[in-house]
């Protein structure tokens, strides 16, 4: 009776490490008890514990519907699904001003380590170590709980790749090769860190004022319960709920090629505070993402910038130091362990620190190396679709699901631990769900260029590569 996993752990990380494209793994969590984590059960183990819900409109416009642009309540799970049941109890609930028909209820990104620290042995429930990282379990993983039509804007995380479990209910994956970027026009308003958001509307593409978008190339997957997508490094994302409660569970693994991603946020960081800091506040522009609580000072963020800098610098010379320590001796193993790294109070132990880049090939794999990857029933690729411009259109991957969990049951502690906060409930029921920024949309017919366009220049992922590079190269003088 013992489950037996097609992949032993040691293998599937390879895989994780080194595979460059969006994979689902099926048949590797059978065994975990997170499977029967559906909302109802969820809703008992809270007992009555209140999260946040961001609310967004149904209605598909032209423009991103951003963080910015939604509303918010605190309301029990068990509010929740009574709401999505569109039962009457609802009519004087935290929902009561938001019709089912109407608007989409999203739970996401809720720490597991935050939510149940009351209940710290629920941790077990979630396996990370099947797939190679021992020790990772739901305290250093995330929870999603949401309606149908809920959705994440299309962006990448600037950080480490992503491990996401479907417990719940379906969603649908639009995923885009890190060499799409410049289609996806990128923008840092809304600003997160972490998070480069894209300008299209993947839902409702607008090929008029986005016409580069056409080129990008999409991979669809639908993720079913008992499955695992793998999200390499910086593949942008779209993500959407397709049936009316969804439950997924992900985890962020760290790569030392988040060291100078953590150089290139602290200046992109440093940037859009100033220039937006500065800027008249009654433009009302809402540029600073409700995960973000404050624009912070420049001397704070130059102090980040300089920790960042001297965190990479001192990961790079440990591993120096450990190459040659390790081929004098003719070691073959090298240690694992990893910078442990926090948003803006970053720690680094150079005894541990590695370049796992040197490990495996992080850039786009040839042919022959996809041969090596054991593609099969228990290891999906998402390949991308053949219609460029029919985005929504067709699905790369549909399975039934491996791991299919009993009775219908159906993302690493604070993404690389950093805090997420919301903002307060909205008091006006509608309007921020309804509001659309002028400097959000698409070009208009106003020959001026904002703030926002410049920004947009001076932070593009590429400018700030190369400008962190340069820094870089700078303190090596």
């Amino acid at each position: 009776g013992e489950d037996v996993k097609p992949f032993t752990p040691e293998k599937t990380k390879e895989i994780v490490m080194s595979l460059q494209q969006p994979a689902v793994f099926c048949n590797m969590v059978g065994d975990w008890p997170a499977l029967q984590w559906n909302a109802k059960y969820l809703s008992e183990v809270l007992e009555g514990k209140t999260i946040q819900f961001r609310l967004g409109l149904k209605r598909v416009d032209l423009v991103p519907q951003f963080e910015t642009k939604c509303s918010y309540v605190e309301a029990t799970l068990e509010e929740f699904l009574a709401w999505s049941c569109g039962q009457p109890s609802c009519v004087s609930g935290p929902f009561s001003c938001y019709d089912y028909s109407k608007y989409w209820a999203y739970a996401d990104y809720k720490y597991i380590a935050r939510i149940f620290e009351d209940k710290p042995e629920i941790f077990q429930d979630i396996r990370w170590s099947d797939f190679g990282f021992p020790g990772r379990s739901g305290k250093e993983s995330t929870l999603w709980i949401g309606s149908e039509g809920a959705n994440t804007p299309c962006h990448l995380d600037s950080y480490g790749c992503n491990l996401v479990l479907q417990v719940q209910g379906r969603k649908r994956w639009h995923l885009f090769p890190p060499g799409d970027t410049s289609f996806l026009y990128p923008t840092r308003i809304p600003y997160e860190e972490s998070s480069i958001f894209s300008k299209v509307n993947i839902a409702n593409p607008d090929l008029k004022h986005f016409p580069e978008f056409r080129n990008s190339t999409a991979h669809v997957v639908t993720l079913s319960p008992g499955q695992v997508l793998l999200v390499p490094r910086h593949w942008w994302h779209y993500v959407e709920s397709i049936d009316p409660i969804t439950v997924s569970i992900n985890s962020w693994i760290e790569l030392d090629a988040d060291h100078e991603a953590r150089v290139e946020e602290a200046v992109t960081r440093m940037l859009v505070c100033a220039i937006k800091s500065a800027e008249n506040p009654s433009e009302g522009d809402p540029w600073l993402n409700p995960t973000e609580v404050e624009a912070t000072s420049h001397e704070i963020n130059l102090q980040y910038l300089n920790k960042a800098v001297s965190v990479y610098l001192k990961c790079q010379e440990t591993s120096v130091s450990e190459q040659a320590r390790s081929s004098s001796t003719g070691a073959e193993q090298r240690t694992n362990a990893l910078c442990k790294r926090k948003r803006r109070e970053i720690i680094c132990e150079p005894e541990g620190c590695t370049l796992l880049t040197q490990e495996f090939d992080f850039s786009t794999p040839k042919a022959a190396e996809l041969q090596k990857i054991p593609f099969g029933p228990h290891l999906i690729q998402v390949l991308p679709q053949s219609d460029k411009t029919n985005v929504m259109g067709a699905v790369g991957v549909e399975s039934d699901g491996g791991d299919l969990p009993r009775e219908n049951a159906g993302e690493h502690f604070g993404k690389l631990q950093r805090q997420r906060k919301r903002l307060a409930t909205s008091s006006d029921c509608e309007t921020a769900a309804h509001q659309r920024d002028a400097d959000c949309s698409p070009c208009t017919s106003q020959t001026a260029l904002s703030t926002n366009d410049v920004l947009d220049c001076l932070v593009n992922p590429r400018v700030i590569s190369l400008v962190a590079r340069l820094l870089l190269e700078r303190t090596r003088v």
